[in-house]
């Protein structure tokens, strides 16, 4: 069994109050990741615009 890619649900997008026209920028984001792998450096700064962006859709309190 080999898979040629990945799959990335969009429950989580949407609870979060997150709309289609955001979904370009968190494939960027993925893509950058993905792209620089191998640089702390870049997963860093990755890391900070998605901690950064998603303070404003905090996850759903009960």
């Amino acid at each position: 069994f080999v898979t040629s890619g990945i799959r990335i649900g969009s429950a989580a997008v949407t609870t979060r109050g997150l709309v289609e026209t955001d979904m370009v920028r968190i494939v960027e984001l993925i893509d950058e990741a993905l792209m620089h792998h191998a640089d702390a450096s870049r997963l860093t700064g990755v890391r900070h615009q998605v901690n950064e962006w998603l303070q404003a859709y905090p996850l759903f309190q009960a």
